[in-house]
């Protein structure tokens, strides 16, 4: 779902660059002030929306969807259950029990040491 809403935003992205590139810029129509024009279109209404303006409009507000969507994906991150995540659980698991194993094997006998030690003449006190 990631990599496909990911294929998207990179498209949208491509997309807005192109249609904001073609576009005809507000600055374009400064020579009009000099007299290859009406002035009057320099600081007036810009008319209305053109295809282009609302095809862009439209793309950056799905690229807008998009982004937010891959904020959430990756903020709810689910663990991936193939072969090899497997084999390392596993492996992990494996390591603990006998990290475990080890310590209780340690305790016991420093325990049975202990016990002869208590039964031991040496360390007896003579009555």
């Amino acid at each position: 779902m990631e990599i496909l809403v990911l294929a998207v935003h990179v498209f949208l992205a491509i997309v807005l660059v192109v249609l904001i590139l073609l576009q005809h810029g507000k600055g374009a129509d400064m020579g009009a002030a000099f007299g290859s024009g009406s002035a009057g279109s320099l600081f007036g209404a810009s008319g209305s929306a053109t295809f282009l303006s609302r095809a862009t409009g439209f793309a950056a507000a799905m690229f807008f969807i998009t982004s937010m969507s891959l904020t959430y994906l990756s903020a709810n991150k689910t663990d991936s259950s193939g072969a090899m995540s497997l084999m390392d659980q596993i492996e992990e698991s494996d390591s603990v029990s006998a990290i475990e194993s080890e310590k209780k094997s340690t305790r016991d006998r420093n325990q049975d040491i202990s016990e002869v030690e208590g039964k031991s003449k040496v360390n007896q006190i003579p009555e």
